[in-house]
């Protein structure tokens, strides 16, 4: 079976302008499944992928159709100052069953993925994210999870095994879903209202990672080394106030601000580790003027312009590169050790294996902040580290 039967072609008259578009408009450099599909063969960085699927978006019928409004202002965005190879693969229209769209977006991302073909999903419902999550199941790779959402998706329901999987429950079926590859989860602007202090325990049970939307405001800088971990990335349009981004049936009046979204998205290109991103939720029938799909347009145009602007400098190879800090805490011998690099100035912290631990590296490298070296050099153990060795024992 070929990729490209799980796609139909975008109509461009629905999305293209009259007079077509400039030169330097994206809807003139991405090479785009209208009559041909493209070929995978060549050599692309990023796939666009639409997905026409709302069965289990709890409250938010007909964000199905928003793939092709996102395109529509997408496309009219220049390019930056960077050659471009992206495909956009056209949609994917929902199967018979949500399971069979949900095997249709595991194997696309799971194959574009052995490509090295970064996947970028516009939904659709959230609940697509498990299906994302799914198609690193035969990569053999462990995965670090970032979701920004103003919720935790976790389902409180005794009965988990009849929880069907929906916009208010992936995460559930992710935490349970065997085998297990998740590493670690992270939560970016949840907010205390909506979430209940059972889900926050379990949380801290698992020693996953989650920031409320109160530690981001005004200083969405500290989201970096937390993006800068993740291998896959989901992000829900409602976590964007509703008066920067009302195009969502449960949007809230709080949230991030348009640009703290656009610099997340940007962060987010810029990690190398990452290997695919969906953005879901977004409903056009609750956008006012088009402002919620331009927002997304820029969103991606930001993760865009972050991945043609990635540093390649994740440790230690060349070691000359890299500058190393070491630290001891107080009333302990145990040192702790942070790596710099000279590129960047981004720091990374060694949290070692335990003794029956991995026996192909003694440590794992994890994105920290400066301010987590200064606490270690206060005498304080951060919290990251400890989280860190907490999930590796």
């Amino acid at each position: 079976m070929s990729l490209s039967d799980f796609f139909s072609p975008i109509d461009l008259k629905k999305i293209q302008p009259k007079n077509g578009y400039y030169t330097s408009h994206l809807g003139s450099k991405i090479e785009h499944f209208s009559v041909d599909f493209p070929d995978l063969e060549q050599k692309f960085d990023l796939a666009i992928i639409g997905v026409q699927e709302d069965r289990n978006a709890v409250n938010n019928s007909g964000c199905a159709l928003g793939p092709d409004y996102v395109r529509e202002k997408l496309y009219l965005l220049n390019e930056g100052a960077y050659n471009t190879k992206i495909a956009d693969l056209g949609n994917i229209i929902h199967g018979e069953t949500v399971i069979d769209t949900y095997f249709a977006l595991k194997t696309v991302v799971n194959e574009l993925i052995k490509k090295d073909i970064l996947p970028v999903i516009i939904g659709g419902g959230q609940d697509l994210t498990y299906a994302q999550y799914l198609a690193y199941e035969t990569l053999e790779q462990k995965v670090d999870l970032v979701v920004i959402d103003p919720r935790f998706d976790l389902d409180d329901d005794e009965h988990i095994d009849s929880i069907e999987t929906t916009s208010t429950s992936f995460l559930q079926k992710i935490l349970l879903h065997q085998p297990n590859y998740l590493f670690n989860y992270s939560n970016l602007g949840y907010q205390t209202y909506y979430t209940s202090q059972d889900s926050l325990r379990v949380m801290e049970k698992l020693y996953f990672d989650t920031h409320r939307l109160g530690e981001l405001s005004g200083q969405v800088t500290v989201t970096e080394p937390i993006i800068r971990n993740a291998n896959m990335i989901s992000f829900d349009i409602g976590a964007v106030r509703s008066s920067d981004g009302g195009g969502n049936a449960n949007a809230g009046p709080n949230g991030f601000y348009g640009e703290e979204a656009c610099q997340i998205c940007r962060y987010a290109g810029m990690n190398d580790k990452l290997t695919s991103i969906g953005f879901y939720e977004f409903n056009p029938a609750y956008d006012n003027n088009g402002q919620t799909a331009t927002l997304l347009a820029q969103m991606i145009w930001y993760f865009i312009d972050g991945f043609y602007n990635r540093k390649r400098d994740f440790p230690l190879n060349p070691k000359s590169q890299y500058l190393i800090y070491k630290t001891s805490l107080k009333h302990d011998d145990h040192e702790l050790v942070f790596v710099k690099s000279k590129k960047t100035d981004r720091w990374w912290m060694q949290v070692p294996y335990p003794t029956a631990g991995s026996l192909n590296e003694r440590f794992h490298l994890v994105p920290c902040r400066y301010e987590d070296y200064r606490t270690a050099v206060d005498g304080e153990m951060p919290d990251l580290w400890w989280r860190t060795y907490q999930k590796l024992s």
